[in-house]
């Protein structure tokens, strides 16, 4: 479970390179009848609800949402909503509505304490990464995917989120055990951004009861509330007219309702209910600031807020949709031009972004910009931002930022249009829940996209330009600085702020200068390669062709999604081939090399020709290889291979645009290490690693200063000089004529450099055996524990499986012992995992780790406890019944993740990168029923009944 509040203070809008086909296509493209109709509707209209979900009410009160979606097959997506959350607890009741939404994993009417974790794993569902909840502000979810082709499982699971309902036991006992879990959650929110978090609250829920009701809550109320006051929390507001029951998955509607009808409707509405108030946060007509430093925080950001003067009134007329959309259009050409500015030399901030949308309570949103800035940008941030604004405000936007808008909102509006019977239940069902909470709309994809199409064209400059007049006002206006407080660090002061306020106020601003940019990424083609072989592996549905220049592409053909393709690609060799010197020079510019813009486009240049296309490549150089990463449309799949041509011939050289990425690198890094786990991980990684020559540690700013920037594009160039000895893959919804096609001219084009590399092995060996390492870092009284074993060893396919098992086993035993038994943790995790190549040295080994956050005065009792369980299974083995729970969610894993493209483009590039096979999914299946609870107690006996390295984080000695 987790406290989460929902509503954030600024959804950020980050740009990526989107392709679509040009806009003025589109509609050509399309059902022409449907747009029409859409098209026909009038603003008064009333937004229609998606036929495809059905949704009622039961007597009681109960409202319940059902669809029926076969992706993925024979799994069932449930979910119970409460609209209640810590908003509505008293005074003595702070940190309650969490509390809650823990008790009901600890005894119910027909699951006794443990017993329903323990029912669920043994039929695949993971406590935490399948079983879930969370409590925000207004409302508690809770999260169960079950099996939906097993009757009896079925009809557990609804037994589960009937119990949640109105069965929870509630037991003096569990109470009691379970306020070291919450407090160790409290203990793990602790830290600067929550200290710097209570200081602003005030400003951004000013007046209001969202800034006293944080879900966590205060200790001294966890800590000693009476029993009664969380039974009263349950009693008050878990009743049938604050709750929804959401199923969605593989499973006929009737059978579903039948089930809500069966378990829900004899829950009894209370005979006097309290009444559900809404909160609201006032209006204020000065400008609040709030400039808050700490000295563990690890970022500098600016938020900039203009509140709405009204509250906000749910969406449920054409027109109210239509405003949204112009909305969209707004933001989309507003963070263009932000992003614009970041990839300028001397940028004035390393990220920003800006959008009109909600705050903390439900009824109101804000126009907002976020920046993420240098420790002494801060003030330069805001006055950009607000420079921005005014800019827009008075010349507007230009119609040639219209145009690309509408590609990109198209591009990615025809991309889940395309995919609408290809989604996942997991990413349906939330719209339900907030047409629940929120009466947010739910139209349907099909309505969604055509009427989005239809009025995109019909949405003028006028219209986008006006909203900013309405988003700009002195009244209800907010500034929030968090950031560093060190020595010889100056902090921005209110009197600071409210000056740059007036000053760009009463300033003159010149109007933005749209440059005009070329169309095509590639301005000369090249001449075509030819394949020299093709074969195919028909039990796979893999195909392998070979090239004339020694490039290899391996590709499956699916039909899990419709509009996507992934890809990657590798060759050996990285940079184990650089000189110690050389390696040492360039290590931190490779991240930045490519940051420059390709075929003398600059990265603004770039997003302009890529507006509406949607295909994304991107480079690496690692320490055993080099390759890529991306993903396309199958529309725009020309543009991923004409990127990936331009990566290896044409990328520019631009030391300017290299040092412009260093310093966002540095803007961003500069404070990283003032948080305390960042900071320990660094000493703890430096005590395993920092015996190895080519250990760089942390990218500090004089390290990147010194990066020798002629030697990075050097090296980059030799990486990638040729296309001979690199292995391409795809995956996805492919045109396997077209593949071809552009394999020829892409990449069969490339030259062969003649050289066979492969990377050079390591003597290097981290640390192993018997070693302890105290980090003191921090105020807060918080400690982390890492217990890692590792060594070298021949790899084996079998043993991989075993210690891979071992952890997971072991992740239950410790979740059992030091969570539920203990009440010292929150999170606890074991893992382990065997290695053909090692992604440092190159030589094949295992590894195997503990790691928990605790309080400092539990670190040796939790530790000793951990090793415990690990000496258990090293001397008894696993259990019968654990071992199947591991067995169960395995299976049910693979059969889900091996109807994805990312599954299969892992799996092809790990199998020819470390030499193995593929299994199918008969011989997985297979291999996991053979393993053994023998095969994982030898595992533990060889590589964990040994010495450990143990690190630990405590805090700074007073």
């Amino acid at each position: 479970m987790s406290s989460m509040i929902k509503k954030t203070i600024f959804n950020t809008f980050i740009g990526a390179f989107l392709c679509s086909i040009p806009f003025s296509g589109i509609a050509q493209s399309n059902d022409t009848k449907e747009l029409n109709a859409a098209s026909n509707v009038k603003n008064e209209d009333k937004i229609p609800v998606d036929p495809n979900v059905k949704i009622g009410k039961l007597k009681n009160g109960l409202t319940y949402y059902i669809r029926n979606n076969g992706k993925p097959e024979d799994k069932v997506e449930l979910r119970l909503v409460v609209n209640a959350g810590s908003i509505l607890e008293d005074d003595n009741q702070l940190g309650l509505a969490h509390f809650m939404e823990h008790m009901n994993f600890n005894g119910t009417k027909n699951f006794k304490k443990n017993d329903l974790v323990d029912y669920l794993q043994t039929i695949g569902v993971k406590f935490g990464a399948d079983l879930n909840a969370y409590t925000s502000f207004d409302q508690t979810v809770y999260i169960l995917p079950i099996p939906s082709d097993d009757p009896e499982k079925l009809e557990k699971g609804f037994q589960i989120i009937e119990d949640w309902a109105h069965n929870a036991e509630l037991t003096e006992e569990a109470i009691d055990g379970e306020r070291g879990v919450v407090l160790e959650e409290y203990r793990l929110g602790k830290g600067a951004n929550e200290r710097m978090l209570q200081e602003y609250l005030p400003i951004i829920a000013y007046n209001s009861r969202y800034s006293e009701r944080l879900p966590i809550g205060t200790k001294k109320i966890l800590e000693n509330f009476k029993y009664e006051d969380v039974r009263s929390f349950y009693k008050d507001w878990y009743r049938p007219d604050l709750m929804s029951v959401v199923a969605v998955g593989d499973l006929d509607v009737a059978t579903l309702e039948q089930k809500i009808k069966d378990h829900f409707s004899g829950i009894q509405m209370p005979s006097n209910p309290k009444k559900r108030e809404t909160y609201d946060t006032p209006n204020h007509k000065e400008t609040l600031i709030a400039v808050v430093s700490d000295k563990e925080a690890s970022n500098s950001v600016v938020r900039l807020m203009y509140k709405d003067r009204e509250v906000s009134e749910p969406m449920t007329t054409v027109g109210d949709y239509r405003k949204a959309i112009v909305e969209r259009v707004f933001t989309q050409m507003m963070n263009s031009r932000l992003n614009e500015l970041r990839n300028k030399p001397n940028p004035p901030f390393v990220f920003a972004g800006s959008s009109h949308s909600g705050i903390f309570a439900r009824n109101r949103e804000a126009y907002q910009s976020f920046a993420l800035t240098s420790e002494t940008g801060q003030l330069n941030a805001l006055k950009t931002i607000l420079q921005e604004n005014k800019r827009v405000q008075k010349y507007g936007f230009k119609s040639s930022e219209l145009d690309r808008a509408k590609k990109e909102i198209s591009a990615n509006w025809e991309k889940q249009f395309k995919d609408k019977d290809k989604r996942e239940s997991a990413r349906i069902i939330g719209e339900y829940i907030n047409n629940y909470l929120e009466q947010e709309p739910i139209p349907g994809i099909e309505w969604e996209y055509q009427y989005t199409m239809s009025q995109l064209p019909t949405i003028t400059l006028e219209e986008v330009n006006g909203l900013i007049k309405d988003f700009l006002h002195d009244d209800n206006r907010a500034v929030i600085m968090t950031g560093p407080e060190k020595e010889g660090l100056k902090q921005v002061t209110k009197e600071e702020i409210l000056s740059l306020l007036k000053e760009v106020e009463t300033s003159e601003i010149e109007d933005y200068k749209d440059e005009k940019v070329r169309e095509n990424l590639i301005e000369k083609m090249p001449t075509p390669g030819k394949i020299v072989s093709s074969k195919k592996d028909e039990k796979l549905g893999v195909t392998v062709l070979e090239l004339g220049n020694g490039a290899k592409i391996t590709y499956k053909k699916t039909d899990f999604k419709n509009d996507e393709i992934l890809f990657s690609a590798y060759s050996y060799g990285g940079s184990s081939l650089f000189s110690l010197e050389d390696h040492n020079q360039v290590t931190f510019g490779l991240g930045s090399i490519t940051q420059t813009g390709l075929g003398g486009l600059s990265l603004n240049d770039m997003s302009k020709v890529m507006a509406g296309k949607i295909a994304r490549v991107r480079p690496y150089i690692n320490n055993l290889s080099e390759g890529f990463n991306g993903s396309a449309t199958p529309k725009d799949l020309e543009i991923l291979f004409q990127q990936i041509h331009l990566y290896f011939t044409s990328l520019n050289k631009d030391e300017k645009a290299f040092r412009s990425d260093q310093a966002k690198t540095k803007g961003f890094l500069a404070n990283y290490l003032s948080n305390p786990q960042s900071y320990f991980r660094e000493e703890f990684n430096k005590f395993q690693f920092g015996k190895n020559p080519r250990y760089t540690g942390f990218p500090t700013p004089e390290k990147l200063d010194a990066v020798n920037y002629e030697l990075t594009y050097q090296k980059y160039k030799e990486r990638f000089a040729g296309a001979g000895g690199f292995n391409f893959y795809f995956v996805g919804n492919i045109d396997e004529s077209k593949l071809k096609q552009y394999a020829e001219k892409y990449i069969a084009s490339l030259p062969d450099t003649g050289k066979d590399e492969t990377y050079k092995t390591s003597n290097f060996r981290p640390l192993s055996g018997t070693h302890e390492k105290t980090v003191y870092k921090g105020k807060d009284p918080k400690s982390s524990v890492n217990i890692v074993w590792r060594g070298e060893t021949a790899y084996d396919k079998s043993e991989k499986l075993a210690i891979e098992a071992l952890g997971e086993i072991l992740s239950i035993k410790l979740i059992e012992k030091l969570r539920e038994e203990e009440g010292g943790v929150y999170g606890v995790g074991a893992r382990g995992g065997m290695y053909k190549i090692g992604p440092s040295g190159g030589y094949s080994g295992y590894r195997f780790s503990i790691s928990f956050p605790c309080g400092p005065e539990n670190v040796k009792k939790l530790t000793d406890a951990a090793i415990a369980e690990v000496k258990k299974v090293i001397n008894e083995g696993p259990t019968d019944k654990d071992l199947a729970k591991i067995k169960e969610s395995r299976l049910l894993d693979y059969k889900e993740k091996s109807k994805q493209n990312s599954f299969w483009l892992s799996n092809l590039q790990n199998a020819d990168y470390n030499q193995i096979t593929i299994e199918s999914e008969e011989t997985y299946a297979e291999t996991i029923k053979k393993l053994s609870k023998q095969d994982v107690q030898n595992i533990a006996k060889k590589y964990i009944d040994t010495g450990y390295i143990l690190g630990v984080l405590m805090p700074e000695k007073k």
